[in-house]
């Protein structure tokens, strides 16, 4: 299982139920890496998005903790359990925080773009480069986007001997 996210300079990912500082190419980025497999995420990460409806194209997987939670054209699930049992390996973990921390364990890869700036975040992500689990193996060189400078990083995570 894989995970993406865009942090801040001190992990942050989010204010508010919001991204920091979307930027367009990061979002590209993100539909050409997820479109086409399933996606994992929390109920409110959906209704951060457009019209609160699933994302086009791929397999949404809701954890919720709300039993009457429903959303046409997701699958919804209320415990780390029964979800693991229906993601396949090829899940990418989307957020938002008590998702990525509740599943990190499980995944191997970490697509991160780093924006070279601090916000006032309420949300974060786990600090992978204080982490030994994971090791920052491969980095695109620096980008710009409206005066914010970000770069995307994989981290991978040491398997255990």
């Amino acid at each position: 299982m894989k995970a993406i996210v865009a942090v801040d300079e001190h992990w942050g990912i989010g204010k508010g139920g919001k991204l920091l500082c979307p930027l367009s190419a990061d979002l590209r980025r993100f539909k050409t890496l997820t479109l086409g497999h399933p996606v994992i995420l929390g109920r409110k990460t959906l209704s951060t998005f457009p019209g609160g409806r699933p994302l086009p194209g791929r397999r949404n997987l809701i954890l919720s903790r709300d039993p009457a939670f429903q959303a046409a054209g997701a699958e919804i699930f209320s415990d780390r359990e029964a979800l693991l049992a229906a993601a396949p390996d090829d899940s990418i973990v989307i957020g938002g925080e008590s998702i990525y921390k509740m599943l990190l364990d499980v995944c191997d890869t970490v697509w991160v773009t780093r924006i070279f700036r601090t916000f006032d975040a309420d949300a974060r992500f786990p600090d992978l480069d204080s982490d030994p689990a994971w090791t920052a193996s491969a980095s695109e060189p620096p980008l710009e986007e409206n005066g914010v400078p970000f770069q995307y990083v994989t981290y991978l995570r040491h398997l255990r001997a």
